[in-house]
């Protein structure tokens, strides 16, 4: 009975520390899902497709005059959680290779669960903090006439500006500083350990930051197809993830800066070639 005993305890003691593994990626991948599903229901709501494209009702919002206009789009509040809802959505994907690195450190180090929820946090906070600072921009672009109350560009100008800057920014060695960290998590991880849940809060900040300093481009081309576009957020979101595998993240970074730079000079052009 006593062996019967010990071996159930020693059974239950190994079962633990994977049901709450199970348990948080479960957790995490239903956050990421369930910001998926509000950001569909907000796009819906404002009268734009799957692909982005408004319909009769959408293009009459387009037209409005912001300052006689008192919709959430026009306030602060409500497009700050918006963008917030879409951090969630499209940054806490990318985070998958970090808290696989974190994980493996859990083995050979003194990483722990705690640690771990910290990382998520920390990392989370500084792109909470991005939306803020972007919401602000963004009701500060539509006060002057830059964008709709889409979050559309108002001039193909813009349009092609901020494709060609986006582009540029790929090929600065700020990108390839920030960029660095992100394709190797690893590498941050065993230059800034720290344990605990406060060590956790602290290198996902560090995490963070560096992150927005590598992906704020693709956040700023929203205001090219309107930050509400599905079609934009799904296509930013694979590419930020394909962006950090270790495998192949290091090869994509230059050719997407080729490729929105010539967007940007098609879009110059377009006129030239359609009439208008």
């Amino acid at each position: 009975m006593a062996r019967l005993a010990l071996s159930r305890h020693q059974s239950m003691s190994f079962a633990m520390p994977h049901i709450l593994r199970s348990t948080l990626w479960l957790s995490f991948f239903a956050v990421i899902l369930g910001s998926w599903w509000m950001m569909y229901m907000m796009s819906m709501d404002m009268g734009l497709d799957l692909l982005g494209r408004p319909n009769m009702m959408a293009q009459k919002m387009r037209m409005m005059d912001p300052m006689m206009s008192d919709m959430a789009m026009t306030r602060f509040g409500p497009v700050f959680a918006m963008w917030a809802i879409m951090m969630a959505a499209m940054m806490l994907p990318t985070m998958v290779p970090t808290l696989r690195s974190y994980e493996d450190l859990m083995a050979s180090a003194d990483g722990t669960r705690a640690g771990f929820i910290g990382v998520i946090l920390g990392y989370f906070v500084v792109w909470v903090a991005f939306a803020a600072l972007i919401a602000g921009v963004q009701i500060a672009l539509l006060y002057a006439g830059v964008i709709d109350l889409l979050g559309i560009a108002t001039s193909r100008w813009i349009t092609a500006g901020l494709l060609i800057a986006v582009g540029l920014f790929q090929f600065t060695r700020a990108k390839e500083i920030c960029h660095g960290v992100c394709h190797s998590p690893m590498m941050y991880f065993l230059g800034h350990w720290k344990t605990g849940f406060g060590g956790g809060v602290r290198m996902g900040l560090g995490l963070g930051a560096f992150c927005v300093g590598c992906c704020w481009g693709f956040m700023v081309l929203g205001f090219v197809g309107g930050v509400m576009s599905l079609l934009w957020m799904g296509a930013a979101t694979l590419f930020m993830v394909l962006e950090k595998l270790p495998q192949i993240g290091h090869v994509i970074t230059k050719p997407m800066g080729v490729a929105l730079i010539a967007g940007g000079l098609l879009v110059i052009a377009s006129p030239y070639f359609i009439g208008g």
